[in-house]
């Protein structure tokens, strides 16, 4: 399913198990923010289709932390940049401390994960599992802590934002 949230903003969501990918169109570069669980790779496929996307055209792939159903889909991306924290993922991505898009605001949120991140773009959170609709993300998972997690609580609260988008809907 594809919402549009923005002019330049998707929203991918899909019927299997996965986190919500989001497409952002950022001068002239296309970004997404998560690649989902495996199991949707063939919906994530044909949703970037019906954008009039390849997953050829994608040049930068932010993932918000380490979990099978947040980078599921990484392999199908084979012109991207990827940028994570390094907190999870080690060497393997570049390090999103060195992302160079001024309009893109990385706010470390470990509790979810160690590495967790959020992202900042104009008045839309990205939140991954830090933030979900209903209340914060799960804590019981490896890499979770419940002190990290108020911390990065207290931290989004004086984020100014008018729209979530989370990892899961």
């Amino acid at each position: 399913m594809i919402q549009k949230i923005k002019e330049n903003i998707f929203q991918l969501c899909f019927k299997e198990f996965g986190s919500c990918v989001y497409l952002i169109n950022l001068n002239n570069q296309n970004i997404l923010i998560d690649a989902s669980s495996e199991e949707n790779s063939k919906e994530l496929i044909l949703d970037l289709e019906q954008l009039n996307f390849e997953p050829k055209d994608i040049d930068i792939v932010i993932l918000t932390h380490n979990h099978w159903d947040h980078i599921g889909n990484c392999k199908l991306f084979t012109n991207a940049k990827f940028y994570a924290n390094k907190k999870d993922f080690g060497k393997m991505f570049f390090d999103i401390n060195n992302l160079n898009i001024n309009e893109l605001k990385v706010i470390h949120t470990p509790g979810h994960s160690k590495g967790s991140i959020c992202v900042l773009y104009g008045d839309v959170l990205f939140s991954g599992d830090t933030i979900f609709h209903n209340g914060i993300g799960r804590i019981d998972l490896p890499g979770g802590s419940e002190k990290e997690m108020q911390h990065s609580l207290e931290k989004l609260k004086q984020v100014k934002f008018k729209i979530l988008c989370p990892g899961h809907i």
